[in-house]
Parts: structure tokens; C-alpha cells; sequence
């Protein structure tokens, strides 16, 4: 089976500037989704960026680079469509993948394991496999200055909350047949519980990499194989 790794790094980050290639635990940020995509042995790794840097940084680490389009660089510019991009792209060299693998780089909490777990779930009856996590909070809205409960009742203990999860963003596999439709989910959409620690950190403040940076040390036997 053909599997080809996405890794999209477009620049231009306004809360956390640079933040793709800043130094993560020692390493730049985009290093570990391109060390978790060759460590699975999947066919091709390619980062798809607008940026310079990034594709400098992101090339030293055998990381293919295409360079993303203007109409694509942009902060309505989605996942989806990118990722349409690269598999033309690749198409187009003669490289047509079975399987396409989103990995954001904002995600490097990732154990080795989780590619093989979420092709034990891929089948011919879905579109796409997502990563999630159990949600353990009570949540509401706030309208005319007054709290909603949503997903609860006032006064109901957290192990008793109706089950719900939230899309964590550690992996996306995909059939190329939505990714054409620039969708990374289609229709039918299955998922993989991942464990709480991965699930923690999707980066996209500082105080977010300072915390990612903090469990990633504190879990370190856990995510050995980066190192």
C-alpha cells in the first residue's frame, strides 16, 4: 500500500510567529511530524508550505517540499483544499497514493504507534479515520450575559456528562478519492481514541509550547523514538 505523509506549514503565524520552525525540545516544531511520518516507513513525506525557512528546515530533515500556491497561503485557505493541491501535485509525478496521511505540525505529541492503530480501523467502508479525545468538561454558552449548560445539568458529577469527544488533530487518514473534493473528512468518517497525554497539546500559543514543551520532557520514555 501506497501511503503519502501531508504536512501542512504555511507561514505567517500572528499568534505564535515562526512557530513551525521555532525549537521545540531542542528541535524545530515541524521536525516531529516529518520523524514520526519516516519512522512509520510511509512512502512519501511531503511539507507543503509557502514559507522559505520552513522549506529549508523541513527539507534538511528529507521532508519532499511543495511549495504552496498565494490563493492557498492564506487564513481562509483550508486544510482541504492544500491537501487537493499536493495530491494533484503528485499525480501529476506519477505517484498515486492508496492512503493520505494529514499530520498537522502543531501535533508532536504523537507515539509511534498511532499510524499502525489507525490503519487497523481504515477500511473499504470509510472515508477517513480521525484522531480523538474523550471530552471531560462541562461546557455552555454565555447569551444576554447568562451561562447555557450544554452538555449537562447543574449540579451533575464530570464522570456522569453525557459522552462527547473533540477532534484533536494528531492524525487524519483519508481515502484520495475525498481528498479530490479538497475534504480530509468525506461522509463517513471513523475514529481512534487516543490517549489523554497526546491529546493535550494542539500548539498555537506560547503558552501552549511552553506546556507541550513540559510534557513532552516529563513523558520523554513515551515519545523516545524523536530523540
Amino acid at each position: 500500500m501506497k501511503s503519502l505523509a501531508f504536512i501542512p506549514a504555511r507561514g505567517g503565524s500572528k499568534r505564535l510567529p515562526g512557530k513551525n520552525i521555532k525549537l521545540f525540545c531542542g528541535k524545530p516544531l515541524i521536525y516531529y511530524s516529518i520523524a514520526f511520518a519516516q519512522h512509520n516507513r510511509i512512502s512519501k513525506v511531503i511539507v507543503s508550505t509557502d514559507d522559505d525557512e520552513i522549506a529549508a528546515v523541513a527539507a534538511t530533515y528529507g521532508a519532499e517540499i511543495l511549495r504552496r500556491p498565494i490563493e492557498l497561503s492564506s487564513d481562509e485557505a483550508t486544510t482541504g483544499a492544500a491537501a487537493n493541491h499536493c495530491l494533484l501535485d503528485q499525480r501529476a509525478k506519477g505517484f498515486e497514493p492508496d492512503i493520505f496521511v494529514t499530520l498537522q505540525p502543531t501535533n508532536p505529541l504523537r507515539p509511534l504507534e498511532l499510524f499502525q492503530e489507525a490503519l487497523k480501523i481504515w477500511d473499504s467502508t470509510c472515508d477517513s479515520v480521525i484522531s480523538v479525545a474523550m471530552n471531560r468538561h462541562k461546557f455552555g454558552t454565555i447569551e444576554d450575559g447568562y451561562y447555557n449548560p450544554l452538555n449537562y445539568s447543574p449540579g451533575i458529577r464530570s464522570q456522569d456528562l453525557k459522552l462527547l469527544y473533540h477532534e484533536n488533530g494528531l492524525i487524519y487518514l483519508t481515502h484520495p478519492s475525498v481528498i479530490e473534493k479538497s475534504d480530509i473528512f468525506g461522509s463517513k468518517t471513523k475514529t481512534l481514541l487516543t490517549d489523554e497525554i497526546s491529546s493535550l497539546i494542539d500548539i498555537d500559543t506560547e503558552l501552549d509550547f511552553e506546556l507541550g514543551e513540559h510534557i513532552m520532557k516529563i513523558y520523554s520514555g513515551k515519545f523516545s523514538y524523536l530523540f
